[in-house]
């Protein structure tokens, strides 16, 4: 149905792509596709389910638990990525740059990490871990989503698939520490689990620290070391480092949602 909807819409996107050169046509284009998505998951939800509130069903509700959820796992996410950086300028494998213009850069990052972070989490911890929770086990559709989100960051030409094939493992990773991060918000009595704040703001936390230094060019490689080691394509969740980060991160939620589930 969104396909179906949206073919004409992208017909339409080309064609104003090929006459104004402008960034905006594409972002107002995404923003126009979500808005289709969204109104198409809650008459599916209503129609197919029966259900009265479909996003809330899928994890999408507002209230000041979910506030403190998104604030608190946002800061998990970018005081992550500030100790991945820290820890490869003490031990002398970068150095640190002065950027021009970092407030507009943290702010233009802040608002691209939510739109990124809340646009993933309906799609991926929403609707299609709601959709695989209904039909298989808990560990089935967690590494299922988690290998489709991976999958999905994948969809580029073969060429730029081969040079950055290593991000997959730290995709994976960050597909189940969302997961884990969502069900450690729910009760044991509740049908789907947990709230979309946790991940999302972790997403959105990654996201927006990593914009800053990668956008700001705020730290510089000295090359000591490989690249496997501190990120290939100097994205640090794509090596060692990060996948070490993303672990202590993942297990971290899973525990929590381990001893809500047993209390």
């Amino acid at each position: 149905m969104l396909l179906l909807l949206w073919a004409p819409i992208a017909i339409a996107v080309r064609l104003l792509a090929t006459w104004y050169q402008s960034e905006r046509i594409f972002i107002a284009a995404l923003i126009l596709l979500y808005f289709i998505f969204i109104s198409l998951l809650r008459g599916w939800g209503r129609h197919v389910y029966g259900l009265a509130r479909p996003l809330s069903y899928y994890g999408l509700t507002f209230s000041t638990s979910t506030a403190l959820w998104f604030l608190s796992t946002f800061l998990v996410g970018a005081i992550g990525v500030g100790i991945l950086f820290t820890l490869q300028v003490s031990l002398g494998w970068a150095e640190v740059v002065p950027a021009a213009h970092l407030g507009r850069i943290a702010a233009e990052g802040l608002i691209t990490a939510i739109g990124i972070g809340w646009a993933e989490e309906i799609l991926f911890r929403g609707w299609l871990l709601g959709e695989l929770e209904r039909d298989y086990s808990p560990a089935v559709a967690l590494f299922s989503s988690s290998t489709l989100f991976a999958m999905a960051h994948f969809i580029r030409p073969f060429s730029a698939i081969l040079a950055t094939w290593p991000q997959f493992f730290g995709l994976l990773l960050l597909g189940l520490a969302l997961v884990w991060a969502k069900r450690a918000t729910t009760s044991r009595h509740q049908l789907l689990a947990g709230d979309l704040a946790a991940p999302g703001g972790l997403h959105a936390g990654l996201v927006w620290a990593y914009y800053v230094v990668d956008v700001g060019d705020l730290v510089v490689s000295s090359e000591q070391v490989p690249t496997w080691i501190t990120g290939v394509g100097g994205n640090p969740l794509a090596g060692g480092l990060g996948l070490l980060l993303l672990s202590a991160i993942a297990f971290s939620f899973r525990s929590i949602r381990w001893q809500s589930v047993h209390r």
